[in-house]
């Protein structure tokens, strides 16, 4: 696929078909992820990849708003950052999930970020219980690493539309 195609049917997709992502699409996917570059090569990402459909489906309650359609997503990739290598941890992370999610279209998948980093498990609650530490009650969280987000993977179970059309160049500054 050509990277121009690639990066046009990226999308974030919220409704998949049960079917099992094949293991050498996973290896893919990771070894991608931990080539993806980092500040100073400080490699401070690491991959949590949940692929039990019961810890996925509980994993979809972290949030009471934006992670309920994980539920049915037959993969998840927690993206972490180890604070300890580097303090931009979060740009790192942030490099990884986007090339997880790219690598996912070329492997005919779907996907969609859920953010958990600096998100509470209740909106209306900004003070509460954090998704974070509802996610260390059950998930192998390394200490003195940080989740910044969850990409929930899996086959679509539709062809999304287009996206709509946008006055992209607006948003570009050029200085000469």
């Amino acid at each position: 696929m050509e990277w121009k195609e690639l990066v046009a049917r990226r999308r974030s997709i919220r409704k998949f078909i049960d079917r099992h992502v094949p293991q050498a699409s996973v290896e893919r996917l990771l070894n991608v992820a931990l080539a993806a570059p980092s500040s100073h090569n400080s490699r401070s990402t690491r991959l949590l990849v949940v692929d039990d459909p019961a810890v996925v489906a509980r994993m979809a309650k972290m949030r009471d708003s934006g992670s309920e359609f994980m539920a049915h997503a037959p993969l998840a990739i927690v993206v972490l950052g180890d604070k300890s290598k580097t303090d931009l941890w979060e740009v790192n992370a942030a490099i990884a999930a986007t090339m997880i999610q790219l690598t996912a279209v070329d492997e005919g998948l779907a996907s969609c970020w859920v953010q958990i980093a600096g998100r509470p498990r209740v909106k209306a609650e900004p003070d509460g219980e954090r998704a974070v530490d509802y996610l260390r009650t059950f998930l192998p969280i390394p200490d003195g690493c940080e989740p910044l987000c969850v990409i929930a993977l899996g086959y679509s179970d539709f062809e999304p539309a287009p996206l709509p059309g946008s006055d992209d160049r607006a948003r570009i500054i050029w200085m000469k």
